[in-house]
């Protein structure tokens, strides 16, 4: 298998950190070039339909792209440490969170950066009020997270899982414009220092 990835990005580290934290390593990595252009070039897109990473281009031919339906499918194949729940109850709670986090948190602070980071200029043009639009909105969720925070170590379960990763990575890519969490959020501090802890978040990163 081949993992179309880029260190520039974040959604393909939530790949690379499933991989580690499950000990995945039959997996290839290309690393592309998004600020020139490789993801848009037309025998990418032929590949995968869209210009997008991460990418996943299985030993048949079969191309997966976005994230966590290729987490999904590593999760298949490597069903422990499970991270997306044991039973239908648990999975359903694990999606609502991760799909949470996602929405209200990870794609903002993305947003965020995308259109605040004068490097990023070279993909599509800054857009302040965007930028902080989005800021202020995921910050509103953080504040639910810490709520939920205050009685769980974890977000989703009573222990790590993807609902955890793509936070932890949303908020991890907005240190590119030296962003922190408000202060006062302080079980969002505590529970965000024990997943960059954990020795998989740095084999992702």
């Amino acid at each position: 298998m081949k993992l179309y990835t880029s260190h520039r990005a974040p959604n393909p580290r939530r790949v690379r950190w499933v991989m580690a934290e499950k000990g995945v390593t039959e997996v290839e990595f290309v690393e592309i070039d998004l600020l020139a252009g490789e993801h848009r070039t037309p025998a990418y897109r032929a590949k995968f339909g869209v210009p997008h990473v991460p990418a996943l281009e299985l030993d048949d031919g079969t191309c997966i792209s976005e994230s966590i339906a290729i987490c999904r499918y590593l999760e298949a194949l490597h069903p422990e440490p499970n991270l997306f729940g044991h039973d239908p109850k648990e999975q359903a709670l694990i999606e609502m969170w991760t799909r949470r986090c996602e929405m209200y948190l990870a794609n903002p602070m993305m947003l965020n950066v995308r259109f605040s980071h004068p490097a990023l200029a070279a993909l599509e043009a800054p857009q302040p009020q965007v930028a902080e639009y989005s800021r202020v909105g995921a910050e509103k969720f953080m504040r639910t997270l810490d709520q939920r925070l205050a009685q769980h170590e974890f977000i989703a379960a009573d222990r790590f899982t993807i609902a955890d990763i793509v936070a932890a990575v949303g908020l991890d890519f907005a240190r590119l414009i030296k962003y922190r969490p408000p202060e006062e959020l302080t079980n969002l501090a505590r529970w965000l220092e024990a997943c960059r802890a954990r020795p998989a978040a740095k084999a992702g990163a």
